[in-house]
Parts: structure tokens; C-alpha cells; sequence
């Protein structure tokens, strides 16, 4: 009896002593698949942006330009590859059709495409030189094929929607003829992108020739867009979300919660041509729009350094070759990421709580980076680094939050004779891949924009883990007792045209004046126009009743105005507030 009860008090110690932060079985830590888990280690691809629009110096193809003017002669996919070599690319996501509708492959379900202009006498297939470029570099191969085809009437925002509903039934069977066409004729396509979604199933397609590919939008997503095209992702970048944001197709980074159910990572989507101006096709006296080699190293810091894909846009002009400027801003971007984060201080991995890292001398340290093991899921929610320093005593030199595919710090230049990372919050043990610290000279970085970090440190609940900071709000309207009639709604419409003039998200609220913490309204059929018509998918009413969020994904377009409209009435007598809009930025 006695050796019974030793064992029972063994036992029950033992699990006692058990991890208090390791997640249950009922609750498991979501895992990426292996299409997610190889497309988070490219860390960058490379975006190929050619259209007729190209020949037209505009964002969108109008439709004029005649099929016997698109000829790039000297079109080199060879060259392409070589140049995305140049900063590290691992694979090249290649639009194949944007939203006119042409057709850079072989195909019969259309006459607006390659086959039909003077380019190797009708001959010449784009995607087939692409696949046969990327297999002989080492690249992967990704195809953006718009949901929308203006030629059929279903233009942009359209998710493939056509204006004449009898049009839909035949503009469904030609994108599933697309679809398969390119999926199944050009070797393994890695990533599938749905710019703005698309509301055309074509989910056995890419359940039979997909598999093993990364969707971005669409209700087969496993990847999420950042919500901009700034080139920026959250500070707290989690890779997880409630399953329902992510089966709409168009969840971004702000619906990210450090406890979802699914896995899907976000995206940051970038133009090389954004220096004060923002063209993904190329034009002519572009190159005063060129990211500078900082301006894209404070991208980097951004979207790779802060756990996310960062996948920058390449612009061939009408020869078909990426211009001679823009291979030169490639390769210096390239050479000061391996410049900056090539040859470590020094580096060790593990396993656990907190790693450290000891110095034979005082050394100099302004960067680190954390990497963790993603097979095992995103663990960590909240770490410090600390450094010992000449006076005996451990300072802290960083705070972050989320560390997932590879986490860069970098902070005011310390001398310290050794360096650990604590994990204070964590789902689970941390297995860190990589913790490597680096003094990198020649170089001044402003400090981080991040939120509010308490709650990680006393201890993180169950919330969205996405506060982005945001631009000052704008007034666009108000009300008083006198703007509604008791009990009966009222139609307001709002011309958002000139707020809304950059691709991202954005908040119309409606705030109540004096001491009610409550708008006391109602709100119902509500509509958004934009991109020339009706796109009600892109506003959605936030809990609380008194904030609506805008998505603006596509490209926008001076001749496209945006009005939101909906019905409203007061529920609570006399009241009055202004309503506000302002632009989420991270």
C-alpha cells in the first residue's frame, strides 16, 4: 500500500510539473500543410505583370490596342528567372490574364490572346516558356489568372460575375476551361492566385490539379492578402484565423487571431514602381517611380522580416524584357540583403523557454533574427531579448510578439558580452530554428510602429491579435434629431471617391456626440459601388453596429467613382454624431 501511494504522489506530481502553456488535444495548434510550409520558405517571389495595358501606359487593358501592335519581340522568360535570382525570388507568379481578358497561352477559348498577334507568327505560348525557363533556373512557377474577363462583361471587382446574367452559365465553362488549361498543361503550378476572389466554383479543379498549390483568395484559400500594397505587414503577424473569416475568400490580415482554428498566412503584394506613384504594368518615363535599394530593404524589414511572403512585382516592357533600370534596382536589393544578414555574429537553435548565446569578448550586436520550426505550428506569442552588459546586469534590448517563419529586430546598438531570447507567452515550447545576431554597420532605422504590447506580457486571451494603427479620421458627415424621422428609414449615400484612393481597408464610423457610447442607429441595405459597378462583397458591417469596414483590392481608376448607400433610421429618439472615415495602415 505504501509503494502504491508513492507511485500515485509520483504520478500526480509529475503531472503537475507538466507545461502549463502547452495546448491541449482539444485544442489543438493549427499546422500548415506542405504547400504552405514550402511557400513560407521561398520568403520572396516574384510577380510578372504583361498586358496590353503595357502597350497603353495604363493599369487596366481598354481594349485599344489593335492585336498586330502587341509584339514583344525580344520577349526572354530565361531573363525574367535570371533576374529573380538576382534578390533571392524562389518562384515567379506570372498573370497569365488580368482583367481585359487576353491570353498569354495557347487556347480556344478565346481570340484575345497570343495566338492572334504577330509574336512568333501565332505561335508562341508565353506560359510554356515560362515553365520551361523556371524548371531550367530552379524556380517554381505560380499563375494568376483573372476570375473576370471584360470581353464577357464581367470586369473589375467582378469575382467573375457577369452584368447580363445569361452571359454567366458560358463565361463559367470558359474560365473552367482556362482554369484546367493551365493548370494541367505547364507542369506543377505551385501557387494560384484569385486577385479580388472568385465566385466561379472551380474548387474540384483545383482539389484535382492543385493539390499541392497555395490558393491566395477564393473559398479554397490557404493564404490571405495583407489588406494593402503598401508592402507592409502587421507588427503581430499570426498565421491563424477563425475558419469562418477564412472560407469567404477574402479574409485579410485583420481578421488574424492568435487562437484560430485554421492556418493561412498572409501575403504582402508590392509594385517595384512606387516611389511616389504606384503602376504594376510598365509605361513609358516610369523609372522616377522605382523603389529606391532603402526603400525596399524598409519593405524587407516589413513583410519577411516580420514573418511574412513578400512577393514584389517585376514590370517587362513592350520588347518583353524587364527594363535594364529595374534589373539594376533587383540586384543592389540584393546585395544588401546578403550584405546585411549573409554573415551572423553568431547563431544556435533549440529547443524550449529561452536560448543564449555567449561571446568570447564584448561585442557590438543591433539585429537579430528568430526563426521558428513551422512543422510544429506558430508557437511563440511573446519573447524579450536581453543582453548582459559591462555592468554585471541582463538589459532588455527587444520586446516582440510574434516570431513565425523569421522574426528581424533590430534596435539601438548595444556591447554586450552575451545575448538570450526569453519566451514569456508561448502556445506551446518553442523550437526555434534559427537565433542569429548580427552588427550591421552603416545603417540608421527609425523605430518600429507596433501596438500596444501589455497583454502578451500579463498574458494573452482569446482576442483578435491585430490592432492596426491608423490614419487620422476624416469627417464626412453628421447627424442630428432632426436628420431622421421616428421609426422610418432614411436613404444616405456618401461619396468616398476622393478618401478612397489607395488599395486597402478602410472604416466608416459613425460616432455619437455627449456621453452615449452607442450611434442609437439602424442600418440595412447597404450597397458599395465601385470599380464601375455594384460590389456590395467589399463593405461589411463590423460588430457593434456602428462601424463598417471597405475593401478596396483592385487598382483604382479616376473614372471610377465610389459611393456607399444605405438605409438608416434612429432607434433611440434624439440623438446626433459624425460619421468618420480613415484608412487602416499597420
Amino acid at each position: 500500500m505504501k509503494k502504491l501511494f508513492i507511485l500515485l504522489t509520483f504520478l500526480l506530481c509529475l503531472a503537475l510539473s507538466s507545461p502549463a502553456q502547452t495546448t491541449p488535444k482539444t485544442n489543438p495548434i493549427p499546422l500548415p500543410n506542405n504547400a504552405q510550409l514550402r511557400w513560407q520558405n521561398y520568403e520572396q517571389t516574384m510577380f510578372v505583370c504583361l498586358d496590353p495595358a503595357t502597350w497603353q501606359g495604363r493599369e487596366y487593358d481598354n481594349h485599344t490596342t489593335p492585336l498586330n501592335r502587341i509584339n514583344p519581340s525580344q520577349l526572354n522568360t530565361d531573363q525574367w528567372c535570371q533576374t529573380a535570382q538576382l534578390w533571392g525570388a524562389k518562384l515567379i507568379l506570372f498573370v497569365a490574364k488580368h482583367t481585359g481578358g487576353f491570353c498569354w497561352w495557347q487556347t480556344s477559348t478565346t481570340e484575345y490572346g497570343i495566338k492572334n498577334t504577330p509574336w512568333k507568327n501565332g505561335q508562341g505560348d508565353v506560359l510554356k516558356d515560362l515553365s520551361a525557363s523556371c524548371k531550367k533556373y530552379g524556380l517554381d512557377m505560380g499563375i494568376y489568372v483573372y476570375p473576370g474577363d471584360e470581353t464577357w462583361g464581367a470586369g473589375i471587382g467582378s469575382g467573375g460575375i457577369t452584368k447580363d446574367p445569361s452571359k454567366q452559365d458560358g463565361y463559367n465553362k470558359v474560365f473552367r476551361q482556362q482554369m484546367t488549361e493551365v493548370l494541367t498543361k505547364y507542369g506543377p503550378v505551385q501557387e494560384v492566385w484569385f486577385d479580388g476572389s472568385c465566385f466561379i466554383n472551380v474548387n474540384d479543379l483545383l482539389e484535382k490539379y492543385a493539390s499541392d498549390a497555395v490558393i491566395l483568395q477564393g473559398p479554397m484559400a490557404n493564404l490571405r492578402w495583407v489588406g494593402n500594397e503598401d508592402g507592409f505587414a502587421p507588427f503581430t503577424n499570426w498565421y491563424t484565423l477563425p475558419g469562418k473569416d477564412l472560407k469567404t475568400g477574402v479574409s485579410t490580415a485583420v481578421q488574424s487571431d492568435p487562437f484560430g482554428d485554421v492556418y493561412a498566412p498572409v501575403e504582402i503584394d508590392v509594385p517595384l514602381l512606387k516611389n511616389k506613384g504606384h503602376k504594376w504594368f510598365w509605361g513609358p518615363n516610369s523609372d522616377s517611380l522605382l523603389l529606391s535599394t532603402d526603400q525596399l530593404m524598409n519593405v524587407y524589414y516589413k513583410s519577411v522580416g516580420r514573418g511574412a511572403l513578400l512577393l514584389l512585382n517585376s514590370t517587362p516592357d513592350t520588347m518583353g524584357l524587364i527594363p535594364e533600370s529595374h534589373v539594376n534596382a533587383y540586384t543592389k536589393f540584393g546585395e544588401e540583403i546578403n550584405r546585411r544578414f549573409q554573415n551572423p555574429v553568431a547563431q544556435t537553435k533549440g529547443f524550449g523557454k529561452s536560448l543564449e548565446i555567449n561571446f568570447t569578448k564584448p561585442t557590438e550586436l543591433n539585429h537579430a533574427i528568430l526563426q521558428e520550426d513551422l512543422s510544429q505550428g506558430q508557437r511563440v506569442l511573446y519573447f524579450h531579448l536581453e543582453g548582459f552588459d559591462s555592468n554585471g546586469k541582463w538589459i532588455e534590448i527587444y520586446t516582440g510578439t510574434s516570431v513565425g517563419h523569421k522574426k528581424i529586430c533590430y534596435f539601438t546598438p548595444v556591447t554586450v558580452s552575451k545575448v538570450k531570447v526569453l519566451f514569456l507567452n508561448v502556445k506551446a515550447d518553442p523550437q526555434i530554428t534559427n537565433f542569429a545576431v548580427y552588427n550591421i554597420p552603416g545603417i540608421t532605422l527609425a523605430p518600429e510602429k507596433r501596438e500596444n504590447l501589455g497583454s502578451f506580457y500579463d498574458g494573452l486571451t482569446k482576442k483578435n491579435g491585430i490592432d492596426p494603427t491608423d490614419e487620422p479620421a476624416i469627417e464626412i458627415g453628421k447627424w442630428n434629431v432632426d436628420t431622421f424621422s421616428k421609426g422610418e428609414w432614411k436613404q444616405m449615400s456618401f461619396d468616398l471617391t476622393k478618401y478612397v484612393t489607395r488599395i486597402g481597408q478602410y472604416e466608416i464610423t459613425f460616432s455619437p456626440t455627449g456621453n452615449s457610447t452607442e450611434s442609437g442607429l439602424k442600418f440595412s441595405d447597404m450597397e458599395m459601388g465601385m470599380y464601375g459597378g455594384k460590389n456590395n462583397k467589399a463593405i461589411e458591417l463590423l460588430p457593434g453596429g456602428s462601424t463598417f469596414r471597405v475593401t478596396r483590392s483592385q487598382q483604382t481608376l479616376d473614372e471610377f467613382p465610389t459611393i456607399f448607400s444605405v438605409k438608416i433610421k434612429s432607434k433611440a429618439g434624439e440623438n446626433s454624431g459624425i460619421i468618420t472615415i480613415k484608412r487602416l495602415i499597420w
